[in-house]
């Protein structure tokens, strides 16, 4: 209980203090206690033998044992010995020999040398734990900046095999399916001008190879989406949108009332990957019927929102899903934030706010 009162105090005073002696020179320090035990010493003086004031040495003694150390300690606690001791003659007292003085000047010389050794060890334990602290901050941030470098490459990497792969599907598949298809369509004229009954179903090979070819051709637009153009994610989102809406039969529409411009691509890349992500999770998870995609420039920065109506997330999912890393990692590559919450109406909300500086590169 009481080191949770004293926790107040301590951050909001000591722990200043601590910071403003500890950046001071040494002499400096020292001054200012032989300066307290002067002060002190005249105080005691001033308010005679009835009230003694000696117990505030231990404060200034105190300083100098934790900020300079032990021997400057010992030589301002003799010294308040015996400027104490020639306070307490100064101000009349009558001592009947000489041995009650240096016993009680023994036993302050005693209790000093103790309370100097303890602050002084508690004081290296202190400094001891602050420079191990910092240098376990030290690792954890160098472990931390290194864990993210190796998310971004991987991100990076899987960005780079994504396009490879689209680029592929389109110069290679796709070229090669609308061969197959032209050849196919001359076989089945030539069936047709023989009067082959087989014309129809070669007819309706050439009909499958051109939905083959149709979706080639979107799977390698959904690898390789944004165009090195400023408005390029503006299409990419349209279209993914409409795809969307013709593959699982739902109505998925995409917002855009003004031009958001994008003159840096991979930060468009990011935020499309974003909005895929976030409107997959929609269908398969939260078994939305409606979907939309917001793309808007408020202020200084760029919001890309996705809405949906589904039944929403498990609180369990919204910090496991994996799904959910992925974009929150991507939204901080491009130095933008992530947050998920509830839809206005009902299902999740997936905010990725972009600051302008890094949209317009």
């Amino acid at each position: 209980m009481l080191p949770n009162l004293l926790s107040p105090f301590w951050n909001r005073w000591m722990v200043p203090l601590g910071h403003l002696f500890r950046s001071r020179p040494r002499y400096q320090i020292e001054l200012f206690c032989l300066a307290l035990i002067l002060l002190i010493g005249a105080l005691d003086y001033e308010a005679g033998l009835d009230i003694s004031l000696s117990p505030l040495y231990a404060a200034p003694i105190a300083l100098a044992a934790w900020f300079v150390g032990p021997a400057s300690a010992f030589a301002l606690a003799l010294f308040s010995i015996i400027y104490w001791i020639m306070g307490e003659a100064a101000a009349g007292a009558v001592y009947y020999g000489w041995l009650a003085p240096l016993i009680s000047c023994t036993m302050r010389a005693i209790f000093y040398a103790f309370y100097v050794l303890a602050l002084a060890r508690l004081s290296r334990l202190q400094v001891s734990l602050e420079a191990l602290a910092e240098k376990r901050a030290l690792l954890l941030s160098q472990e931390t900046a290194k864990r993210q470098r190796l998310e971004r490459e991987m991100l990076e990497i899987s960005e780079r095999e994504q396009r490879r792969i689209g680029q592929d599907l389109h110069d290679g598949l796709c070229q090669h399916l609308t061969g197959t298809a032209l050849a196919s369509q001359v076989l089945t004229e030539r069936l047709s001008l023989q009067g082959n009954g087989e014309a129809a179903q070669a007819q309706r090979m050439v009909d499958l190879v051109e939905e083959a070819i149709v979706l080639a051709r979107g799977m390698a637009k959904g690898l390789y989406p944004v165009e090195m153009r400023a408005e390029g994610l503006m299409q990419a989102l349209e279209e993914f949108a409409s795809t969307t809406s013709e593959l699982f039969c739902i109505d998925c529409r995409f917002v855009c009332h003004s031009p958001v411009l994008i003159q840096d691509s991979p930060t468009a890349t990011h935020l499309y990957r974003i909005a895929q992500e976030g409107v997959s999770n929609a269908i398969k998870h939260g078994k939305a019927t409606e979907v939309t995609i917001l793309l808007e420039e408020a202020e200084n920065e760029l919001r890309l929102v996705i809405s949906d109506n589904g039944h929403g997330m498990a609180p369990a999912s919204k910090d496991r899903g994996l799904g959910l890393r992925i974009m929150a990692d991507r939204a901080k590559m491009v130095g933008g934030t992530f947050q998920v919450g509830q839809a206005p109406s009902r299902g999740i909300e997936l905010v990725c706010l972009v600051p302008q500086v890094v949209v317009n590169g």
